[in-house]
């Protein structure tokens, strides 16, 4: 990790100017640069390093000690010091430590979403087979340990999302184009610059380092830092909107995404079934609570409330899932649904105790049931339930169609009495009592943050391994699925990637439903061969190879499993979709910043190249009017904590109105830069410079005092400090000159320029820096015409940036990007 910060190609491009600048008998300068990217990546390094550390603090995936059956004694064992051959013994609620093979079961059943997707309890038995990290719901069993450590399951699927291939960020490719763009121009200005030395008479080993020196001043040194501490002040951000970063590049790619695909449950709702209405042969009742709370309002007729009561019993005695009160209030214990159906008895004050027998659902029987004494209890799906009762009431039929495009989980609830044991006969001939309707509220915020999507551009898509019409219900209640919306089923995805990513790619909103991990990873791929940047959400170990593909994996800090947390780019605190486009905001307002820096340090670079450019177009008749050593002092010493402050400009309210621009250096960038501010800025320094040599007696040609020249080389270089204060203000916004910025909203940036003051004076003053350096204390004319940079750098922003204003077409305010 820290060899990555010292290795990329901007870090390189630093090293190759603090070799050259060895060369070229500059040692300060090597030495500076050398401390500026050793320091930079310790920076970068700690920031990602205590972003893993965190992810680290988050680990829940495996149980710490588990029970065990060990030559012949029974007791707790550490789960790293399990062995094949030992034998565990589950119960409702234990997480499974290793792979194992049931010897006895009793009513198991276990919830494999973390590896398989699959959201239902997985009904095992004799012979079965145990993945490690998966959760006993209900029921109890004796198993066998049959493998530990990197030969489980779940190690297998880890071992395959480390090998998927993460994607270079937006960023990254940016950086490295202006990399390359700084690295040509610095090095063709090098060469002609020591050509144009080499033919006024320097030997050619002067001329040389001349043309060394010139190359290495131009190199933005400043720039690796300031990337690097704005992202992280932006990761900063988001642990306070509790999305952890894992990755500092991770920042920007996040607002540069333009697709996410999310989860449902959890994500989209807010993973807490709820029983809301029951069907019963005398009416409806509806049931008005939240949450796991006991507490609820039954609605409906007297003889109806009754059935529902009735309905509670039975529903109880078939499902082993609780609530339970705790300091922070009423939370579920094993599947969220058997749960809700335990709040349910509570609500309406039914019998609670537990039946003596069960027998445990199973997928081809789609139901469960439970034999107290000689009645027998009957839960599961409507389908498997109505076709083995005596009579349905016709109207029934209808409310459940009704209810199941709703988006509504049912389940109907049935007896009779049994006079035998537990038997296949006695789930046959039932009357009905009644069908619970459950639901999964969606999150309150989801909806506000699905418009921000469409309005920023970004698509959106659930995948889920739902049923379609309960995926397609959800996704409508949300505003994710719009009219023209399309509903793909997993099973039936085209199997082709392209013709994948043509269903999947649709501005309407998409609901892939019954999708398989693997599904995730292809839908991954499809959508970024046609060149959206993809954040993908995931919880489960299943997940982390799509997580890692993506080009940002969103993993659930509280639901989510450890290999989807280490595979992931961003982890969510709260597991609310919000908070991904709450993230997606700060990326884009920091790719803004790293624009506007941008800017600024470019900007910086033609003021300082025009001196040296002046003196070989003179054929030296104008002196140079500022060092190398002094170009370095404003990359580094004032240039930088403006730069820092405008890394933390605060986001516009417009950030997330219209598309991403993706592009970091454009044409208006480089025509803001070197045509704008950067002309501007040369023409006062150079103004400045002349005006100051001719006041001291100098004339055209002729070689002025070194006194003359120290005061007016220092007059030039505070002329360009000062309009590099102008510029942090003017560089604020692209379309609002400065009186009509608010400068509360950016304090750093005051307090930046106020530094940068304090910095001027003592390079100015402070020895022995002005004679490292070469530049003197400027005289009285000299600070009176530096300062003047300041207005005039403003007026000129201004005046074009109205003038800009005058030639757009109106737009709503709201809208204008900034």
């Amino acid at each position: 990790m820290f060899a990555r910060q010292l290795t990329h190609l901007l870090a390189v491009l630093l090293w190759i100017a603090s070799a050259l600048a060895l060369v070229a008998g500059m040692p300060e300068l090597a030495v500076a640069i050398t401390v500026i990217v050793v320091l930079n990546a310790l920076f970068a390094f700690v920031q990602e390093h205590r972003a893993d550390r965190s992810a680290q603090r988050l680990r829940a995936l495996l149980p710490t000690r588990t029970l065990v059956v060990r030559d012949g004694r029974t007791g707790l064992v550490d789960v790293d010091r399990l062995v094949p051959g030992d034998l565990l013994l589950l119960a409702a609620g234990d997480r499974i430590g290793a792979d194992a093979h049931v010897l006895e079961g009793r009513g198991l059943s276990l919830d494999e979403s973390m590896l398989t997707g699959e959201s239902a309890a997985v009904p095992r038995g004799a012979g079965d087979r145990l993945m490690a990290g998966t959760f006993v719901l209900g029921g109890e069993a004796s198993a066998v340990v049959s493998a530990i450590g990197a030969a489980t399951t779940m190690a297998g699927i880890s071992q395959l999302a480390e090998s998927a291939t993460r994607p270079p960020s937006p960023l990254t490719l940016q950086l490295d184009r202006v990399v390359r763009m700084v690295a040509v121009v610095a090095a063709g200005t090098g060469v002609g610059l020591g050509a144009a030395a080499l033919g006024m008479g320097l030997g050619f080993t002067d001329a040389f380092l001349f043309g060394v020196g010139v190359s290495v001043a131009l190199v933005p040194e400043g720039l690796l830092p300031t990337v690097t501490l704005s992202l992280a002040r932006g990761a900063q951000l988001m642990a306070t909107r509790n999305a952890l970063v894992r990755r500092l590049d991770a920042v920007e790619t996040l607002g540069a995404t333009t697709f996410i695909c999310t989860d449902k449950t959890g994500t989209l709702t807010q993973n807490r079934m709820n029983v809301v209405r029951v069907l019963t042969p005398d009416g409806d009742v509806e049931v008005v609570g939240s949450g796991y709370e006991p507490t609820a309002e039954l609605v409906g007729a007297a003889s109806a409330r009754r059935h529902a009561v009735v309905a509670a019993v039975h529903a109880l005695r078939c499902v082993t899932g609780r609530v339970v009160e705790h300091e922070g209030g009423w939370s579920a214990v094993g599947d969220p649904m058997e749960a809700a159906l335990h709040c349910l008895a509570l609500r309406t004050h039914a019998d609670t105790t537990a039946a003596q027998q069960r027998r445990a659902f199973t997928s081809d029987r789609l139901l469960s049931s439970a034999l107290d004494h000689d009645t027998v209890s009957v839960l599961g799906a409507p389908e498997a339930v109505l076709s083995r009762c005596r009579t349905v009431p016709e109207p029934l039929l209808g409310d459940i169609a009704e209810l199941a495009d709703t988006g509504h989980r049912l389940v109907a609830v049935a007896t009779r009495t049994w006079s035998g044991g537990p038997a296949p006969e006695m789930e046959h001939d039932l009357d009905l009592v009644a069908v619970l309707a459950l639901q999964d509220p969606p999150r309150t915020d989801v909806a506000d943050a699905l418009a921000t999507c469409r309005a920023a551009g970004i698509r959106v898509a659930m995948i889920t391994g739902d049923h379609p019409r309960t995926g397609a219900a959800i996704a409508r209640q949300v505003g994710l699925l719009g009219p023209a919306g399309t509903v793909l089923d997993g099973p039936g995805l085209p199997a082709d990637d392209t013709a994948l990513g043509e269903a999947v790619d649709r501005p309407h909103g998409v609901v892939v439903a019954r999708a398989s991990p693997s599904d995730k990873l292809r839908i991954t791929r499809a959508l970024q061969g046609r060149g959206h940047v993809v954040a993908m959400t995931g919880d489960g170990v299943n997940d982390a190879p799509a997580l890692r593909e993506a080009d940002v994996g969103v993993a659930m800090g509280a639901s989510g499993s450890d290999v989807a947390r280490e595979a992931a780019d961003l982890v969510l605190l709260d597991d609310h979709f919000a908070t991904v486009v709450t993230a997606v905001e700060l990326g884009r307002a920091t790719f803004q910043n790293v624009r506007r820096f941008l800017t600024y340090h470019l900007t910086d670079n033609v003021a300082e190249l025009a001196p040296f450019a002046a003196w070989a177009l003179t054929g030296g008749n104008l002196p140079l009017a500022i060092g190398v050593l002094q170009v370095l002092a404003l990359d580094i010493g004032t240039d930088m904590l403006p730069a820092l402050g405008l890394g933390a400009e605060p986001p516009r309210p417009d950030v997330m109105h219209g598309p991403h621009r993706r592009t970091l250096v454009d044409r208006a960038v480089l025509m803001r830069a070197f045509l704008v501010l950067g002309a501007t800025e040369a023409a006062m320094a150079l103004g400045v410079f002349a005006s100051v040599l001719l006041a001291g007696g100098w004339r055209w040609g002729q070689e002025p005092s070194a006194a003359l020249l120290a005061t007016s080389s220092g007059a030039t270089f505070a002329t360009i400090a000062f309009a590099q204060m102008a510029n942090a203000f003017a560089c604020r916004s692209t379309s609002r000159p400065i009186w009509r910025l608010d400068p509360r909203q950016n304090r750093l940036v005051l307090a930046a320029v106020a530094a940068e003051v304090l910095l001027l004076v003592a390079f100015l003053s402070l020895p022995p820096l002005p004679d490292l350096l070469g530049g003197g204390w400027p005289t009285p004319l000299g600070w009176a015409s530096a300062f003047l940079a300041v207005p005039g750098l403003l007026l000129v922003d201004g005046l074009v940036k109205l003038t800009r204003a005058r030639r757009r077409p109106s737009v709503p305010a709201d809208q204008r990007r900034r």
